[in-house]
């Protein structure tokens, strides 16, 4: 990694309104924009994501480059995913001007975070972002499913949302959110961010979410997609029993509950009181026609 940039490389307020004003930007909610302006709240992201010199970061979303900065000072490569035109554009001219001794390390993908399949260079070793408030889920998700090579993600989210992404089983909050994510990986909240370091200032508080990658994928021989259906079946009703809610996911209630008697679920149980392993189970036993329960246990020795 090269040498660190001088301490005035980082965007502050006015540099960001500058360079705002300069590329005619006004943050839209269409696309969830609000940009960080406090050089303290980015370098605190970084070391908190516990980015490492020979990291290659993703980070989506970099709008005028306040992260994308503190991320070049830390990180081996940085590479960052923007769908706004003007902003993808003037990223590089932002980075060769702030930090030229970094542009090597740097790359731009101008595409949609939701579409993106393959990234330049070395594979990402960590996700950082400031994801874009109104579909910060779908594109976690979506990069955690496309670059397993991802080991360690902090993304800064709405409050509301982190909740959901670090909530376990039993919660209120406890939902498909929850689930998905686990699938991935040991998921926990990792601190508050206050209004007033974006421009503009949101009416919603935001949070950091820390996931770290499962060290062994959920033993299971149903799909992701098999699993996930399971779970968006019981949350779509919540209320209801889960006899009930997957009932047309598996056919019929009947159906249903004997898929979850043999996966060794209470039919009368709800879906925030179970783990993704269970969810698993419960798919498995429909492919296997619920005919026997999918025993996980080792083979006793002969």
């Amino acid at each position: 990694m090269s040498s660190s940039p001088a301490p005035d490389a980082l965007l502050g307020p006015a540099d960001v309104r500058e360079l705002a004003a300069a590329l005619g930007v006004r943050p839209t909610k269409q696309r969830g924009q609000n940009f960080v302006i406090d050089a303290n709240t980015v370098r605190r992201i970084v070391r908190t994501a516990e980015v490492r010199p020979d990291d290659v970061v993703v980070e989506v979303g970099p709008g005028l480059g306040s992260l994308t900065l503190a991320l070049l000072e830390a990180a081996e490569h940085v590479t960052a995913v923007e769908i706004d035109d003007v902003l993808a554009a003037a990223l590089p001219a932002t980075v060769a001007a702030r930090m030229p001794e970094c542009a090597g390390r740097f790359a731009l993908v101008h595409s949609d975070a939701m579409h993106v399949a393959e990234l330049p260079g070395p594979a990402p070793t960590a996700l950082v972002a400031n994801l874009p408030y109104n579909v910060a889920v779908p594109v976690l998700l979506h990069m955690l499913d496309t670059f397993p090579s991802i080991e360690r993600t902090l993304v800064m989210v709405q409050s509301e949302v982190a909740d959901r992404l670090a909530a376990g089983p039993g919660s209120k909050v406890y939902g498909v959110p929850s689930v998905k994510a686990n699938w991935y990986a040991e998921v926990k909240r990792a601190g508050a961010i206050g209004r007033n370091v974006f421009w503009p200032a949101p009416n919603v508080d935001s949070g950091l979410v820390a996931l770290t990658r499962r060290a062994e994928p959920v033993r299971t021989t149903a799909s992701k997609a098999e699993v996930f259906a399971v779970v968006d079946a019981a949350f779509a009703q919540r209320r209801k029993t889960l006899r009930a809610a997957l009932a047309g996911w598996a056919g019929s209630a009947a159906a249903a509950e004997a898929a979850l008697v043999a996966a060794g679920v209470s039919p009368q149980a709800r879906g925030e009181a179970l783990t993704v392993e269970e969810f698993a189970r419960i798919a498995e036993n429909k492919r296997a026609g619920a005919a026997e329960p999918v025993d996980h246990k080792e083979p006793r020795p002969q």
